[in-house]
């Protein structure tokens, strides 16, 4: 089962009349069968497969009867995978793509099936066996079904309809500044339980405690008070829960775990069991606050050294979706010598999470309300209740998620103020032991007094500000960098999380003139932003833009972009640019 190692728990916010509104974890379950491989698929360019029940998958059965699509003996595609990198064809394709494949399958009394997606970018219809199992909207976050009653016994023919077009109304819209990759980019799994199965869990410290572990279990399926038997070897915790009528209990257990940091980032085997079904998982155990300015881990002041990334392998120029893109991504930021990031602007795979809460680094994870929203439409509220619903649920038991943050660099108005302030309300609900955060890049600049400042109703509800300011990029240096002041968000934390420039790898020279796009200028760039940081009494962290250099289809300037977005500390084939030596050794400097 060590495939299904780095697997999420999910909380399901139903677009469709059959989808289940609970969670389920395949992640430490026996009975799971993983359907990755290649896919049969369709390209539904002028939508014509919903009409022409591609999903009934049919074959002709006469010499007079005519079928006019097929999926056999056509196009393969590659699951998890985005289409875009599998075809040239299909590089700037935004639309309709159909995938099928078969599986087997047994009924067996008394047992429960459902269709797990770990993500799949952005609309999506699934069938089985030419029923409709149901829909799902947004790319970032995993969904499931009860198939159970469709299931047949031997082969079963699943088809899913995937369509990844900008929408006005979409989480992201339309102007979102990373390819827009489409397809099943995530792992898929059918997963077989009991009747009663456990489907919710919440185990962390109680909040002002690190001697006592609390949360609650959720069974589904129950109907009558079940026996739960909830178990922390190592902490010599095991402990008999007994659930209400509903399959629910909450819990408070006595414990001194060793507490989870970036230098020892020890995690625990838990164990949750109830007559017939069991899950493992692998948690740690930390605090996390802000107190004043600063950030506290464990009680104790702590700087972010982080960076931004996209879940994007440049070399492959596609989604990075497996356990061995997590290793490539989070091993070059160990190697920056970082002990935080921002999964920008949306939550990735649950490879990454898992992997960067293993390695000991801290995790922003973000909503992808992502400027452009169209905040006016009242079904944008539901949707991004909906994907934080999902993100917060998925991993909520991640010792490494220390922020969850409701928007990056939106334009402030009353139906935005609005909107993100219920959405900031809603994450603490939903989790008050983390901080909660967004970006802004509305900052103004007092000439008469040298100084920044930022007039944004929404900093004054996060418990954390995040700013993205493009210094000697997108504006030029007001004043001398030692000269420039700050004042922002005074009475709370302060993460500069994004600041940086382009420049294309090997190109030197011209060390003062931005538009030379040269690794001297993009360096010296990057130590006047760290002087002028030296200004800010609230900071508590930085995180650059970007980790590595992404695909960008509105970056077009010729010979330096290219349809990338060069800004990354590593170029797109994976080479080191002279800015990450900079920030090297300014990490090396904050112990």
């Amino acid at each position: 089962m060590q495939r299904f190692r780095f697997l999420c728990i999910l909380l399901l916010v139903s677009c469709g009349a059959m989808a289940q509104s609970f969670m389920m974890n395949p992640y430490g379950r026996s009975h799971v069968v993983c359907l990755n491989g290649k896919w049969q698929a369709i390209i539904d360019r002028f939508e014509r497969g919903e009409k022409n029940k591609f999903y009934e998958n049919k074959v002709a059965e006469s010499n007079t009867e005519f079928v006019e699509y097929g999926f056999s003996n056509g196009l393969r595609l590659d699951v998890p995978g985005d289409f875009n990198s599998q075809l040239p064809e299909l590089k700037y394709y935004e639309g309709n793509v159909w995938y099928q494949r078969y599986f087997t399958a047994g009924k067996t009394a008394g047992k429960r099936t459902f269709i797990y997606f770990a993500g799949v970018s952005y609309q999506t219809k699934i069938w089985l066996n030419g029923e409709l199992v149901g829909t799902h909207e947004g790319g970032f976050t995993p969904f499931q079904f009860e198939v159970t009653a469709l299931l047949k016994e031997g082969e079963n023919d699943l088809v899913v309809l995937v369509n990844n077009q900008r929408r006005t109304d979409g989480i992201p819209a339309m102007n979102f500044d990373w390819w827009n990759y489409g397809g099943i980019m995530r792992d898929v799994f059918l997963i077989e339980t009991p009747q009663v199965f456990v489907n919710d869990y919440l185990v962390l410290l109680k909040k002002g405690s690190t001697e006592t572990i609390s949360g609650f279990v959720q069974l589904q399926g129950a109907t009558s008070v079940q026996k739960v038997m909830l178990s922390i070897p190592a902490l010599k915790v095991s402990s008999l829960l007994t659930t209400d009528n509903n399959g629910y209990v909450a819990f408070e257990l006595k414990a001194k775990p060793q507490l989870w940091s970036p230098t020892d980032p020890k995690l625990y085997p838990v164990s949750i069991a109830v007559a017939g079904d069991t899950v493992s998982d692998r948690m740690g155990f930390r605090t996390i606050e802000a107190k004043g300015t600063e950030i506290l881990l464990n009680g104790k002041k702590v700087f972010f050294k982080g960076v931004n990334f996209h879940e994007e392998i440049p070399q492959r120029m596609g989604r990075a979706y497996s356990e061995a893109d997590a290793a490539m991504i989070i091993g070059e930021v160990k190697a920056l010598g970082c002990n935080f990031v921002r999964t920008a602007h949306y939550p990735q795979n649950e490879h990454i999470v898992r992997m960067a809460e293993k390695e000991g680094i801290m995790i922003w994870e973000e909503i992808p309300l992502w400027q452009g929203i169209e905040f006016t439409n009242p079904a944008i509220l539901k949707k991004a209740e909906n994907m934080l619903r999902e993100m917060v649920y998925r991993d909520k038991n991640r010792a490494g998620i220390v922020v969850w943050s409701v928007a990056n660099e939106t334009k402030p108005s009353q139906y935005r103020d609005k909107v993100l302030t219920e959405l900031v309300e809603l994450t603490h609900r939903l989790d008050a032991t983390r901080l909660v955060g967004a970006a802004f890049d509305n900052l103004t600049y007092k000439t008469t007094e040298n100084t920044f400042v930022l007039n944004d109703n929404l900093s004054k509800v996060v418990d954390i500000v995040g700013v993205n300011k493009y210094l000697g990029w997108y504006m030029p240096w007001p004043v001398e960098p030692s000269k420039l002041q700050w004042q922002v968000a005074t009475d709370k934390p302060l993460i500069i999380s994004e600041f940086g420039c382009e420049s294309l790898y090997g190109k030197h020279g011209f060390n003062e003139v931005a538009s030379s796009w040269s690794e001297d200028y993009m360096a010296n760039n990057y130590r006047k932003n760290l002087e002028t940081f030296k200004n800010i009494k609230n900071l508590c962290g930085t995180s650059p833009w970007v980790l590595f250099d992404f695909r960008s289809p509105f970056r077009m300037l010729p010979g330096n972009q290219d349809g990338w977005n060069r800004k990354g500390l590593v170029s797109d084939k994976g080479m080191r640019k002279k800015a990450w030596y900079v920030m090297k050794n300014y990490y090396e400097s904050k112990k």
